[in-house]
């Protein structure tokens, strides 16, 4: 029966993946600096949480000790350049020798599509240095690169649908970047299918999915969708690409989270879409769902808002 370390494990993704977990028998384990954070989580069958520093290397490699693989989930969309090289690139790194240390070898780890050293974000390059972090040694290595995220509980259509419940119109910079949204159960099911696999402990492998919905559509276009699906539409009003950048600005300086960044904004300045350069889920035997079937499921005042079951029956998988 396989053991899974989880990093990352009460985020909107690690919440679907322990589920996921939890269905195939396996046993999971989900460090977090404060066990309150894993509420969502703790319920589960054969999941123990752990109080913990990830950050902290000697710890990490205690961690890791007696499990099968390790799926690292850990990310942030917003913070300095320190930030981003201390979450995505320092702790992958540091994984990286606990992995050696503990003999661990099996990671699956998830990037970014549009990582690249050359990209215009600092989020974007933070992602591929991550990557680049986790290649040397003996590892085991699966790289999912998912464009944005969608499904229950999430933070990207929930916030659009509630912000039309409460304005009359939205004003929206990067209204044209173009997305192929992923939903949050087929990405964790590509994680769960990577885990599944290993190749021989005498030599190392890394493989690159790129995780991507059937549905291209820009951002103005998303937006409306979760207004649709809310039972709130409201007009799109696009920005120009200087105002939208001051919003954005503004954005940054209010109290907490920030909705959008000039970071943000940089990352939207290139097509997030596949490439083709990869392969993508149908290479794992994963068909897609699309944003259009699976939103109304979770997004209408009358759908089913969580729950595997009920979600796979509003994508015509029932």
């Amino acid at each position: 029966m396989k053991k899974i370390l989880v990093l990352g494990g009460t985020g909107f993704v690690g919440r679907h993946l322990c589920e996921h977990l939890y269905r195939q028998g396996w046993h999971t384990t989900v460090p977090t600096r404060r066990a309150v954070n894993a509420s969502a989580v703790q319920h589960l069958p054969r999941l123990t949480v752990l109080e913990a520093d990830v950050h902290d290397e000697a710890r990490l490699t205690q961690l890791l000790h007696g499990h099968d693989a390790v799926v690292n989930l850990v990310a942030i969309l917003h913070g300095s350049q320190a930030a981003f090289a201390h979450t995505h690139v320092e702790l992958p790194a540091k994984l990286a020798r606990a992995c050696a240390a503990s003999g661990v070898r099996r990671v699956v780890h998830i990037s970014a599509l549009g990582a690249a050293p050359d990209a215009p974000s600092r989020y974007l390059r933070s992602k591929a240095a991550g990557e680049a972090a986790l290649h040397p040694g003996p590892l085991d290595l699966t790289i999912l690169r998912p464009s944005v995220v969608f499904g229950a509980g999430d933070h990207f259509l929930n916030l659009f649908a509630d912000m039309q419940a409460t304005l009359p119109v939205v004003p929206l910079a990067g209204a044209q970047a173009r997305f192929q949204p992923v939903w949050v159960q087929d990405l964790v099911q590509a994680v769960v299918t990577s885990l599944r696999h290993s190749t021989t402990p005498a030599r190392a492998q890394t493989e690159i999915f790129e995780c991507v919905g059937p549905q291209v559509l820009t951002l103005a276009e998303l937006v409306r969708l979760a207004g649709r699906c809310s039972g709130h539409p409201r007009p799109v009003l696009p920005l120009p690409a200087a105002l939208g950048r001051a919003l954005a600005w503004c954005m940054e300086l209010a109290p907490g989270q920030p909705m959008m960044s000039r970071d943000n904004l940089d990352s939207m300045s290139v097509d997030n879409v596949a490439s083709g350069q990869w392969p993508d889920l149908s290479a794992l035997g994963i068909a897609a769902a699309s944003v259009g079937s699976v939103a109304p499921g979770y997004l209408g005042a009358t759908g089913v808002r969580s729950g595997l079951l009920g979600l796979r029956k509003s994508a015509g998988r029932g």
